[in-house]
């Protein structure tokens, strides 16, 4: 986003530590026109003290990426502020972006949207062809916005690259009109009894229970079953909840083998400072 305003003309604001009442002075003091964040900055936007008052004025653009983005999440802020949240999907290794909602005009809650002008997107599938529509498949890419390879690893850059596409790690589903959405990255993937699981479809469920303000999910060793899935729990402050309703909230949208058979309940998740959820750092 840095390089893109400044080859437009643009000015950039940069914030560090980012705090949301201070945000909002500099959006009302430089007039800023796009607020680009991850989303535990619109969730910090839209649980400002009401004094802050509810009112972006000059926000034209706003845009939510590095991280799934909750329907709650961009329902919430578009409530207190009146602007639509966009997603994108990018990666280092394509310049970084690859699909925007704003790309394709509308915003779609769950969507990344479709692949950005000259950037092709493909959805492969274990044995190296395209998926069909609403099947998950890997996120191939390929353009002038892909990079050559990795500096001094050629290994490493034909693991990732065939005959110029990009693999990316991350799977994805498309709808008949090219919107992508985000499933989860391979290497998270849940595997139990055989069955795949991916902790992203098992977040979303969770999110949308009364209590709960985050959560993450992430595979845990079980004898019987080889993995099974684990969670972590943060909830609303001076909530407490049973596991059972949390375990029936779960059941009574996905698969019996996709209910987390533990429940670790934290005060806050491992994030990166890119807001990133680290789930190598959860720990039971």
């Amino acid at each position: 986003m840095l390089g893109v305003t400044l080859v437009a003309g643009g000015a950039v604001v940069l914030i560090d530590p980012f705090t949301a009442p201070e945000a909002i002075d500099l959006i009302r003091k430089h007039s800023i026109t796009v607020v680009a964040g991850v989303p535990v900055m619109f969730d910090a936007f839209s649980a400002a003290d009401s004094q802050l008052g509810e009112s972006l004025g000059s926000v034209r653009l706003a845009v939510s990426g590095a991280a799934t983005l909750s329907a709650k999440s961009s329902a919430a802020f578009t409530q207190r502020y009146g602007v639509t949240i966009h997603e994108g999907y990018g990666l280092t290794e394509a310049s970084p972006i690859v699909t925007s909602t704003a790309s394709g005009g509308a915003a779609r809650i769950g969507s990344i949207g479709p692949s950005v002008p000259g950037v092709e997107v493909r959805l492969v599938g274990p044995d190296g062809t395209d998926v069909s529509a609403g099947d998950p498949g890997e996120i191939w890419v390929r353009g002038p916005n892909v990079f050559a390879g990795y500096w001094g690893d050629p290994e490493a850059t034909q693991r990732v690259l065939t005959d110029g596409w990009l693999h990316t790690g991350d799977v994805a589903v498309s709808d008949e009109d090219g919107y992508l959405s985000l499933v989860d990255r391979l290497k998270d993937l849940i595997i139990v009894s055989g069955f795949n699981v991916y902790p992203a479809e098992v977040e979303d469920v969770l999110r949308t229970h009364a209590s709960v303000v985050d959560c993450a999910v992430a595979a845990i060793p079980d004898e019987r079953t080889g993995e099974a899935v684990g969670a972590w729990v943060v909830l609303e402050k001076g909530e407490r909840v049973d596991l059972d309703s949390l375990r029936r909230h779960v059941g009574s949208r996905l698969a019996r083998y996709k209910i987390p058979s533990k429940f670790t309940f934290v005060d806050e998740l491992p994030r990166s400072e890119a807001g990133k959820l680290l789930r190598r750092a959860l720990t039971l």
